[in-house]
């Protein structure tokens, strides 16, 4: 059997979305900028695409930006709050601990150019507070960055609450949503978010694409230069197709929401019930209040690249963490935020669920898991340590 758990990295495209976008690989190939009628059709579908979208953040469409993914959406609006900051010499910006490293890299950008960089910690759930952010913002305060729902263990964090909060404070608030949208309910007026940022791929729709909304009257600094593209504030011709896909995926998935919430939630507590049966093992984020899709486990006394290879055997396809930063051997800075010692993280699994999963999937999945853990803990000098009492259990 072959099953594909690792949707947090990516998912499949739907056939709506494919369907979208091939009118413009073929006979509407125009450049949106061209003056004659097939630059216009071009022009029309992308405008078409941007109302769409915003429909579906609750906003108007001036305020959506195409962008090719969510790190640059991430990156163009921490750069657009800090230069807006600076201009009122306002320096210091909040985030958290555990944020996607598109937005930690680009606040140590920001850091040695003088800002003021300050870190919330998550508790052992992983959530950050409004209560935390309002203590936490200053008088020089320009931005608060939190994500929506974190990316490898699944928690969601009380934007609306945080968002409200920054509004009373006058400070700008922008939440990376590339986990959360197309799979929670968003409205970013109702929720207080200035900024936010998405991902095509996260929601069946085309890798390559993204979106940045800013709230009119937030004056966005280019990171891209060029050509007069997205009211000039990023340049380069238009993905068409991969805009179009885009936004019929994140239609279609918004449109569905609350049936495929409840569908992959099933899953996701089989899944967990499963697991959390293995010897010491311990789920990571909040046991509630967290994605639909999300499982998120630490196993004590093995190591996850190994794990990871094992269910690859299988036909189990799943990941150890961001697929962003599976290159590294260092273990997930999101588990050490919540409190996970090193030699526990490094045996973290995370498995990440879709609608397409099925019941049959979960229960080869919870068939074939719990084998490869005791397969690995029967090779490891460090289980053996624990089981004769030279180690202490941790979980």
């Amino acid at each position: 059997m072959f099953v594909y758990a690792d949707n947090a990295a990516t998912t499949k495209m739907s056939k709506t979305a494919i369907n979208a976008m091939l009118p413009y690989f073929d006979e509407e190939f125009g450049n949106p900028s061209s003056l004659y009628t097939l630059g216009q059709r071009a022009k029309e579908g992308l405008e078409d695409a941007r109302e769409r979208v915003a429909k579906c953040l609750g906003c108007s469409p001036k305020e959506i930006t195409f962008t090719s993914g969510g790190s640059e959406a991430d990156n163009q609006a921490l750069v657009s709050a800090a230069r807006i900051g600076e201009r009122k010499g306002k320096k210091h910006i909040i985030s958290s601990a555990f944020e996607h490293h598109a937005i930690l890299h680009t606040l140590e950008k920001l850091r040695k150019e003088g800002f003021d960089i300050e870190l919330l910690p998550v508790g052992p759930t992983g959530t950050i507070t409004a209560e935390q952010v309002k203590k936490a913002i200053r008088p020089d305060t320009c931005l608060v960055t939190i994500m929506y729902a974190n990316n490898e263990i699944g928690s969601i964090m009380p934007i609306k609450e945080i968002g409200a909060v920054c509004k009373e404070a006058g400070v700008l608030f922008h939440t990376d949503a590339v986990q959360a949208a197309g799979h929670l309910h968003i409205d970013v007026k109702d929720q207080n978010i200035d900024m936010l940022s998405l991902s095509g791929h996260k929601f069946h729709g085309p890798k390559g694409t993204g979106v940045l909304y800013a709230r009119q009257g937030i004056m966005l600094t280019n990171i891209i230069e060029g050509g007069a593209q997205e009211r000039g504030k990023r340049a380069g011709t238009e993905n068409m197709a991969g805009i179009r896909g885009l936004a019929a995926a994140l239609e279609e998935a918004c449109a569905h929401i609350d049936e495929n919430a409840a569908k992959v939630s099933k899953l996701r507590d089989k899944l967990i019930e499963g697991i959390s049966k293995i010897p010491h093992s311990a789920l990571n984020g909040d046991p509630v209040n967290r994605l639909p899709g999300n499982v998120n486990f630490c196993f004590e006394g093995i190591e996850g690249e190994s794990m990871l290879l094992l269910l690859d055997l299988k036909g189990i396809c799943a990941s150890s963490g961001s697929a962003c930063t599976s290159g590294s051997l260092d273990p997930s800075h999101v588990l050490l935020a919540i409190g996970r010692p090193h030699e526990v993280a490094h045996g973290s699994l995370r498995l990440s669920l879709c609608e397409w999963n099925t019941e049959e999937e979960i229960d080869y999945i919870l068939q074939e898991l719990p084998q490869i853990v005791e397969y690995l803990r029967n090779m490891s000098p460090v289980w053996k340590d624990l089981i004769r009492g030279k180690r202490q259990f941790i979980l």
